[in-house]
């Protein structure tokens, strides 16, 4: 099949636009106030690990022509079904979460007028509606795109209208002044945990856009959609440093919003609302088309997948609309769901790059990246560790 471009922006910015929920814009604002400059450190870490991850699974997953769940079925029956079920899981609390990142965006974006459940049905109908579209690939490549552009475009213009130190920032993404393990461990987490890393490369084998033959089309889109999802983690953290080194004391309760206005006044609060609201939107959309990938087989009926998708959605949008949001425990143990689904889908991705190649018709993989990849699956099993213990605490508190 021909590759065209379209399938490639839906790719990458279902990639970034996933990476960049509204869970991360929070992580991100709390932690620049809580570490200033030094945080330019963990950046830099969770786009090493990115790019770490990412390449392996792009190129792997994209050249044998088969999702997460399917490679793991094939390497051992049953498997790909346990990560199926646990995408699903995870995928649905952080739903969510994700729906009321953009009622509250909605809220922030009409001054108030709007009240967050009433944005986040919208946003949830304007989701449905992306996935009845005729042409649903093409509506989703389309729609991901222009909000990533938006978000990116945005999130440029507050960067610069708080004058950040630059200079500073780029001293301590070598040499920082702090280093704060849990903080680097929950940014990588948040932003390739779970379903996120497969998000993109899962949109290019359903356009079909697979095998040896597309190798410098995956790599390509790979490459891209992570520059594209560091731009917009360090524009992000930029934008709250340069507020932050004004010596302004920010809400505790809404640190992201406060960083918008600080920076660029009411129009940096509308400039928030609209970035929160593009950012709960594509993560609505990325977590949902991900979920079902996970539950579906290739070749499966694209109507029923789509009402699939539907489903999901609207199951997501009336625990929203009873509850106002996940409920902490939930939240939590979908969390330690997504710790423990990346070392297992990674393992598979790297067993059959070491191991398998008769998956991936003739094709090696380049030591350099396998290594690099052994390395990112080491931190994804300490993330994974984390994840378990921070639950078991959690539940050994609330069970008194």
């Amino acid at each position: 099949m021909k590759a065209g471009i379209g399938p490639m922006v839906g790719a990458i910015f279902l990639m970034a636009t996933s990476a960049i929920g509204p869970g991360f814009l929070t992580q991100t604002s709390v932690f620049t106030v809580q570490m200033g400059a030094a945080f330019a450190f963990a950046i830099l870490l969770s786009i090493l690990v990115d790019i770490a991850i990412q390449l392996n699974v792009w190129r792997i997953l994209g050249v044998s022509g088969l999702r997460a769940s399917e490679l793991a079925n094939r390497l051992l029956p049953g498997l790909g079904w346990v990560l199926a079920v646990l995408v699903a899981i995870g995928g649905l609390v952080f739903n969510i979460g994700n729906i009321a990142g953009t009622g509250l965006g909605m809220q922030a974006l009409s001054g108030g007028a709007i009240d967050p459940k009433v944005g986040g049905a919208i946003s949830a109908l304007i989701a449905i509606v992306v996935f009845l579209w005729k042409r649903a690939g093409a509506a989703l490549d389309v729609i991901v795109g222009i909000l990533g552009a938006m978000m990116i475009l945005l999130m440029l213009y507050v960067a610069v209208s708080s004058n950040p130190p630059v200079a500073e920032a780029m001293r301590q993404t070598v040499m920082p002044d702090e280093i704060d393990p849990k903080v680097i461990t929950t940014l990588i987490g948040g932003s390739i945990g779970g379903y996120i890393v497969f998000a993109g490369v899962h949109r290019l084998i359903d356009a079909g856009h697979t095998g040896p033959e597309n190798l410098s089309y995956i790599s390509r889109s790979a490459v891209t959609g992570i520059i594209v999802t560091g731009i917009m983690r360090v524009l992000l953290f930029l934008a709250v440093l340069g507020v932050v080194a004004t010596g302004v004391t920010l809400s505790k309760d809404n640190t992201a919003a406060d960083v918008f206005y600080n920076a660029a006044g009411e129009f940096g609060l509308r400039a928030f609302g609209m970035v929160l609201w593009a950012a709960g939107l594509s993560s609505v959309i990325g977590a949902s088309f991900t979920s079902i990938s996970f539950l579906t087989k290739q070749g499966f009926n694209p109507k029923i997948r789509s009402w699939m998708t539907v489903v999901f959605i609207v199951i997501s949008t009336v625990i929203f609309l009873f509850l106002g949001a996940a409920p902490q425990m939930l939240l939590i143990a979908a969390g330690a769901f997504n710790g423990l689904i990346l070392p297992i889908s990674f393992a598979v991705v790297l067993w059959v790059g070491f191991f398998r190649r008769d998956i991936l018709e003739g094709y090696k993989p380049p030591m350099w990246m396998l290594v690099t990849g052994v390395i990112g699956f080491a931190i994804s099993v300490v993330m994974a560790g984390m994840s378990i213990v921070g639950f078991a605490e959690f539940l050994q508190g609330f069970l008194g």
